[in-house]
């Protein structure tokens, strides 16, 4: 076919999918908001996946203009890695370079950059008929896939990509509460499957020890424990590289006061540390520091309670997070933590919708909280981006989720 004509046709069907709304999609979010209205220019791109899987997407990078309004400390630079992924949610990467990407609706992805450009041009649909399938980890080949009850394994993934095999059930007796039941998972330097359980609620209590808390198993499925307690909704976790210490983002809870002044504020957002197995981090009874939540807070003291390492703007969402290990960056960053902010979806002005990092002194403690790169959230309080989950590849990158996008981005030197 002449090149003309290969031009002319996508831009064709481009102008009858934007004339006739079929183009359109909503990205699943942390919680159901009043969508915002955009103005033209701020109208994200459609993620337009390929007719079969595996097939290639472009010959060519994409260039996103949106990308300029990020801003960056200087001798950084933002890239699309990929924007075939609706709803991309947590990653997870491949011993042979697949970036396994996870959705809040029912499908998982896997991208592949073969030509070594830092963008993949394959996407590959692993899976298409799961519940909410947000949380994805590898380990010895095979890829973990968390759903809201039950984690599956496809062994051998990276040499069937094109053709995936069924999966392998490693537990299935997980709560199905769907508030709050999406999960993050990953395995931790013990060998061991973490697995979070939100709590089914914004706050309640439960006789079964299992919600509100983080979970570890073995890869096989065998002595599911409960690791950590008092945890009302993580959706990203990390182990210090030198300490092996788990780190882990907790999200507040919403409507504390009737004061929406108060409401905007309180209670913090959370990064914590579990030293230790068995430890409560005050759910539902205390939230951040000091915060005694006005309808369980009297029945026990923050001070009984792990405190958090840093008490993180109220309702920024904080997600995925990790240490940065790579060698790109300069080495003033080296066991950097990243944290991908969703954003707010109740605050009467919005917050969050950014990548921040924070710093640890010599002691191991968090010492620093700044922001490391932002520009998803408009002055007008538009947000066209929200990320979610963060990663460190190989060369050193840093790889940003979007699922308000339907993109994965690269951050690098």
């Amino acid at each position: 076919m002449p090149r003309t004509f290969r031009v002319l046709i996508p831009c064709f069907l481009v102008f009858l999918l934007s004339a006739c709304g079929c183009g359109e999609s909503t990205a699943p979010d942390e919680r159901v908001e009043t969508p915002s209205k955009s103005t033209p220019e701020e109208t994200p791109l459609e993620p337009m996946l390929p007719e079969t899987p595996g097939e290639p997407v472009s010959s060519e990078i994409p260039v996103d203009p949106m990308l300029s309004r990020i801003s960056l400390p200087e001798g950084f630079s933002i890239s699309l890695y990929s924007n075939k992924v609706p709803g991309a949610r947590s990653l997870a990467l491949g011993t042979d370079g697949t970036l396994f990407v996870g959705t809040r609706s029912r499908t998982v992805y896997a991208l592949r950059d073969n030509d070594g450009d830092n963008y993949a041009e394959t996407v590959h649909i692993i899976a298409d008929n799961l519940n909410t399938p947000n949380g994805v980890a590898f380990r010895a080949g095979a890829l973990y896939v968390a759903e809201i009850n039950r984690v599956l394994r496809y062994d051998g993934i990276e040499s069937r990509l094109a053709a995936p095999p069924d999966p392998v059930v490693v537990v299935d007796t997980l709560p199905g509460d769907t508030h709050h039941g999406w999960k993050f998972i990953r395995f931790g330097p013990d060998g061991k499957l973490y697995v979070p359980v939100g709590a089914p609620c914004n706050v309640c209590k439960r006789d079964d020890e299992r919600y509100a808390a983080i979970l570890r198993v073995d890869p096989d499925g065998r002595n599911l424990e409960v690791f950590a307690h008092g945890v009302r909704n993580t959706v990203g976790f990390d182990w210090h590289p030198e300490s092996g210490v788990l780190w882990f983002t907790d999200n507040g809870r919403d409507d504390i006061s009737r004061d929406q002044r108060i409401n905007d504020n309180s209670p913090p957002d959370e990064l914590n540390r579990a030293g230790e197995p068995g430890l409560h981090f005050g759910f539902p009874y205390c939230h951040g520091a000091n915060v005694q939540d006005p309808q369980f807070g009297s029945e026990r003291g923050c001070d009984e309670f792990t405190p958090p390492q840093w008490e993180l703007p109220a309702h920024v969402a904080a997600l995925g997070m990790r240490f940065y290990t790579g060698s790109m960056f300069p080495v003033a960053w080296k066991n950097v933590i990243f944290i991908a902010e969703h954003g707010s979806w109740n605050r009467s002005e919005p917050i969050g919708y950014r990548v921040t990092s924070v710093r640890l002194d010599k002691s191991g403690d968090a010492a620093s909280y700044d922001v490391f790169a932002q520009g998803w959230l408009g002055s007008d309080g538009t947000a066209w981006g929200r990320p979610v989950d963060v990663l460190i590849v190989p060369d050193g990158a840093l790889l940003v989720s979007d699922d308000r996008r339907g993109a994965v981005y690269r951050i690098s030197r």
